[in-house]
């Protein structure tokens, strides 16, 4: 949640999805700030996990692909982390040629005794990185840090278009609001197991007409997310309908669909048609 609460923050827009659960973050997400003088451009990574399957095997190579074409690395941590959860990783953040800054999220939830605490013993474990005491969901600290990050910036022509928020289509954004909805709502399994594809998308003077499919692993899963009466699926439409009308200042005709497609999340050739797949390097 606070990685992605942080990225909006910094970008002035809301780019990613945000939820409390872990892995809400699957692709790797640019959220881009242009200014006359600059462009910097964020990048949302999924967080760092030992994969245990094909789905999370991509996940992981997002950042790898993301850490090598970095001019600056950017780590959230929570106030009481004392660790980075993948010791690789950590061993790369500690030898990185490029700046490190490392900030301590969450510092509305702590006193001024464990933020000096959390300050020195990071410190400690990375002496060349900078450190920055933020709060990602009450803004608190985010402007000095984008100050900061812009004082780090290469010189060098815009890669992106003066006018781009973010690299992704406007379909990414209706699969990722409808998925945001199925991790709020939905426990254990089911939000894991569910991916958006989003079929249809016109785009009409007064109204976008938009068809996506939610496909799940299992047929019990199906009658989960539809619900009792069709109660579920109706909530997921109506929610992620009313936040795409603020994103897209559109009136939005959204139809739901559920499918089953067994095991898509150990399937190659279906997370290559998602997005997913990196091994081409792209």
């Amino acid at each position: 949640m606070g990685k992605s609460t942080l990225m909006n923050a910094l970008v002035g827009e809301r780019i990613s999805i945000i939820t409390k659960k872990a892995q809400t973050t699957r692709h790797r997400i640019l959220g881009i700030v242009n200014e006359e003088e600059f462009q910097m451009v964020f990048s949302d990574l999924p967080g760092v996990i030992k994969p245990a399957y094909e789905l999370q095997e991509n996940m992981m190579q997002f950042v790898k692909i993301a850490l090598q074409d970095a001019d600056v690395l950017l780590y959230l941590v929570e106030i009481g982390e004392t660790t980075l959860k993948d010791e690789n990783f950590f061993k790369q953040i500690e030898q990185s040629e490029v700046p490190v800054v490392l900030l301590l999220n969450k510092i509305d939830k702590a006193d001024q005794e464990q933020v000096a605490e959390a300050f020195t013993a990071w410190k400690e474990k990375l002496p060349k990185a900078e450190i920055f005491a933020v709060s990602a969901l009450m803004k608190f600290g985010v402007k000095e840090v984008f100050e900061h990050l812009k004082s780090l910036l290469p010189d060098s022509p815009p890669f992106y278009a003066k006018d781009a928020m973010t690299d992704k289509p406007e379909r990414f954004f209706v699969n990722e609001t409808i998925r945001e909805k199925i991790l709020i709502h939905y426990k254990k399994e089911i939000p894991y197991s569910v991916e958006v594809e989003t079929e249809s998308f016109e785009n009409e003077e007064k109204m976008l007409r938009i068809h996506s499919v939610i496909m799940v692993e299992r047929k019990s899963q199906k009658g989960i997310i539809i619900g009792h009466q069709g109660r579920g699926i109706k909530r997921i439409g109506t929610e992620a309908r009313k936040d795409l009308e603020k994103f897209f200042q559109k009136k939005i005709h959204l139809e739901l669909f559920v499918k089953v497609n067994k095991d898509w999340r150990k399937n190659r050739n279906e997370l290559r048609k998602m997005g997913y797949d990196q091994s081409g390097g792209s």
